[in-house]
């Protein structure tokens, strides 16, 4: 693994499109318990090196009910974005990210996990690219029936701010949706 990692944070195969240039974010360890499987770092995570170093990964790990450490221990929650460095801005937030990440990296990553891992897809790049048929028409129907595809994969929307109006036209999510990530969480966790 630690052999891949550095593969990974040495890649240049996007250097021309990163206008911030490349910095490769990854963390995994070959005992990961949780894969959290997300779009790209954000710019102060460009600046930072480190995962979910945002408002957007303060949110997640409340979702998740999980304490800075258990977060940010890789033997216990690897995070492999589905594109690695930040793709620069665009009109409205953050451009996508970069195809070419998860084709080339993921299945070597995945491969180098040992458990039985729960992997969660956040949003809808990670979700059409895992689920692929399966992923409903939205991604609000799509985490409406995350039961469906349960025990694998747990589907959220990104925890970014940006998308509080969503939850609070969608309050089944803190009810119903929550808990029950919280729940898997510590069961895998413990």
């Amino acid at each position: 693994m630690e052999k891949l990692l550095n593969r990974i944070h040495k890649c240049t195969e996007c250097t021309a499109f990163l206008a911030f240039g490349p910095r490769p974010i990854v963390a995994a360890s070959a005992a990961s318990k949780i894969i959290i499987i997300g779009q790209a770092p954000g710019s102060v995570v460009h600046r930072t090196g480190i995962p979910w170093d945002d408002k957007s990964g303060e949110n997640l790990r409340n979702w998740m009910g999980i304490s800075m450490e258990d977060f940010y221990d890789a033997e216990k929650v690897a995070m492999i974005p589905m594109g690695f460095c930040y793709p620069g801005k665009g009109k409205t937030g953050d451009l996508p990210p970069r195809k070419e990440c998860a084709p080339l990296w993921h299945s070597k990553l995945l491969d180098k996990i040992n458990n039985d891992v729960l992997i969660l897809l956040i949003g809808k790049y990670a979700q059409n690219y895992y689920l692929k048929k399966t992923a409903k028409k939205t991604l609000t129907e799509t985490v409406f029936n995350f039961g469906d595809y349960l025990p694998k994969y747990f589907v959220l929307p990104h925890p970014s701010p940006r998308n509080n109006i969503w939850q609070a036209k969608n309050k089944w999510f803190v009810t119903d949706v929550l808990p029950d990530l919280k729940s898997k969480i510590q069961s895998v966790l413990n």
